[in-house]
């Protein structure tokens, strides 16, 4: 990043927030460069020490409410939990969705991970994303799993439905960073960071795949952002898919279950680790759920 406005630096890695947000917290000395406080426009020469205190991240999870909500439980034990979480349950809360999130959920059938970060949760699933989602109950076991996903040690395999019939399976291995324009997205970019996923083929269809996804990196977004850039979008995203184009030569059911399909086609079936007390190697693995089920059904009818 030597080179750069530092504004342009903080939203790569604070991407959040809007520029004028955090262009105001910069002159408001909130976000400060080697413990010295710099106007936006200020270019790094790369190896300097940001550090941001940014009031919206100062609550606790001792100020998340907890709620009941009902969770599949996959597995337990006292070190972690494995949750098959459903379409549309947010992981935790954030800004202005302070309320009925896994987080929320977490802390009403166990108390005790108020004394975790984020409740145990860590790593994310996309609102409409369902599968399998580790929660730590204690602090060593987050430490450990915390450890595991940086290492890339972490078993994790998707099935996703998409758009286009791939010849055969193959590997994306594009870095992902924020979009440049909108902040909510992400996108293949240059300045981003290593992002590689594995897919293979499970079956086709006239104009649609099933294929089976193996993340090596843990990117936001990962596997919507590079199915959609090799030209392959997942059923469902109007996020990253565009508009929902319904490729020609497929029968009108197979037309209208795509359109109505209400989310994108994407469920974490597969999840593997080192248990963080014993060592030994667990894997769990589930079901698709109904929604998805159908869909193949449907496409393999049409």
């Amino acid at each position: 990043m030597a080179g750069t406005r530092f504004d342009r630096v903080v939203a790569e890695l604070i991407g959040d927030y809007s520029r004028a947000r955090l262009q105001a917290w910069i002159k408001q000395g909130l976000i400060v460069l080697d413990g010295q406080t710099v106007i936006p426009r200020h270019r790094v020469k790369g190896g300097e020490l940001m550090v941001a205190e940014l009031p919206e991240l100062a609550s606790s999870v001792s100020d998340v409410a907890a709620e009941p909500i009902l969770l599949e439980v996959h597995y337990e034990d006292e070190h972690l939990i494995v949750i098959n979480k459903p379409p549309g349950l947010v992981m935790h809360t954030a800004p202005g969705n302070y309320a009925g999130t896994l987080q929320n959920g977490l802390l009403n059938y166990d108390p005790q991970l108020a004394a975790i970060p984020r409740a145990g949760i860590v790593h994310r699933l996309d609102k409409d994303t369902t599968g399998l989602v580790m929660i730590a109950r204690t602090l060593s076991a987050h430490n450990s799993l915390v450890q595991q996903l940086q290492d890339r040690s972490v078993h994790r395999v998707y099935d996703a439905v998409v758009t286009g019939v791939p010849v055969a399976g193959g590997t994306v291995d594009e870095p992902i960073g924020r979009h440049q324009v909108d902040r909510k997205r992400m996108s293949v970019s240059d300045r981003g960071k290593t992002a590689i996923t594995h897919y293979r083929i499970a079956e086709k269809f006239t104009r649609h795949c099933h294929i089976r996804v193996k993340l090596e990196t843990g990117r936001t977004h990962q596997i919507r952002v590079h199915m959609a850039h090799v030209q392959y979008p997942l059923v469902g995203d109007t996020v990253y898919g565009g508009r929902k184009k319904i490729p020609a030569g497929v029968s009108d059911l197979v037309k209208t279950t795509v359109v109505k399909f209400p989310r994108q086609a994407l469920n974490a079936s597969e999840l593997g680790i080192e248990h963080p007390a014993s060592g030994e190697e667990m894997r769990w693995s589930v079901a698709l759920p109904d929604d998805m089920t159908e869909l193949l059904n449907t496409l393999r009818a049409g």
